[in-house]
């Protein structure tokens, strides 16, 4: 009798440690693959983050379909944009916001282009020739970098999917760098920016600040 209860409680601990290794790797798998991903809402709204976290770092950057995106908070306001600047794809993430009459702008760590938070206009110092005493002054060269509705809700931070009908210069490179691909370029980047630093020592009286209007 004894011998029938021993097998009986073995048979039901083998049958336990069976049904948790069956479970296991499944809610491992959920777990990981929910990893690093925003979440979408049922109307369609993304999911950034928290309202307070963002506000207390500035900016953060969310992969949204593989896409990189930038969200600022800047003097009381939200904004989003393209991660990659239009101009070569430089990582608007990393650079500073300057004031420029008035507007707030992102200025690109790689190339100094000054880009709007507000409309994603790329602006430029010009100036008109035909004006008797010509100063320089700030001009817009049109919207270039996609811009990306923020809506908050209850203390989150969420983005609208963006509408890819109306293309923009900084599209090019948000499927560039699309998908993890920006680590690969930004080494690219970097050998260039080398290359560039060992023409302008073997060119020393060339003017290299210039900025294109493209």
């Amino acid at each position: 009798m004894l011998d029938l209860i021993i097998l009986t409680l073995h048979f039901f601990v083998c049958l336990l440690i069976s049904f948790a290794i069956w479970h296991g790797p499944k809610d491992a798998d959920l777990h990981s693959s929910s990893t690093g991903t925003v979440e979408t809402e049922p109307d369609g709204l993304i999911l950034i983050g928290k309202e307070g976290d963002i506000k207390k770092s500035g900016r953060v950057t969310a992969r949204v379909n593989g896409r990189e995106v930038v969200v600022f908070y800047h003097e009381g306001k939200f904004h989003a944009m393209d991660s990659r600047c239009y101009h070569e794809g430089g990582p608007l993430r990393l650079g500073e916001i300057e004031d420029i009459n008035g507007q707030a702008c992102i200025v690109c760590p790689w190339h100094k282009f000054k880009i709007t938070l507000e409309t994603g206009e790329g602006l430029y110092e010009g100036i008109n020739p035909l004006e008797p005493s010509p100063t320089p002054q700030w001009q817009s060269k049109g919207v270039k970098q996609r811009i990306h509705k923020v809506t908050i809700v209850n203390g989150n931070v969420y983005l609208s999917p963006p509408d890819l009908s109306v293309s923009f210069d900084s599209d090019y490179f948000a499927d560039k760098y699309k998908n993890g691909g920006d680590l690969a370029m930004e080494k690219q980047s970097n050998s260039e920016a080398a290359e560039q630093v060992v023409t302008r020592k073997q060119n020393p009286g060339e003017c290299t600040n210039k900025e294109p209007l493209s």
